[in-house]
């Protein structure tokens, strides 16, 4: 598989699978230079046993254009009115 310039590969799990079985995709993301095998990491978060068979369809692939962004480094940084303020520190309860 060879993806587009400036496109990525999201590795998303399937409804089906997530609904009905609590099956779920992790560390999903394929840069368009990359050309390995792709893996599915998989995680099974209901107490039962569910067995993948060769040829399941296990997870989907959304191919998301991506902008190339730049860093400048600064010594310091603009002020806003959250700064610093960790979770919930948006005001919502």
């Amino acid at each position: 598989m060879a993806l587009p310039d400036g496109h990525v590969g999201l590795i998303w799990p399937r409804s089906g699978l997530a609904v009905k079985h609590s099956i779920d995709c992790g560390a999903g993301v394929i840069d368009a230079n990359y050309r390995g095998e792709v893996k599915i990491l998989l995680f099974n978060h209901s107490d039962d046993d569910f067995t993948i068979e060769p040829g399941d369809r296990i997870a989907q692939l959304l191919i998301q254009k991506v902008e190339t962004v730049n860093f400048t480094p600064v010594d310091n940084l603009e002020e806003t009115a959250r700064n610093q303020a960790g979770f919930g520190s948006t005001g919502s309860k």
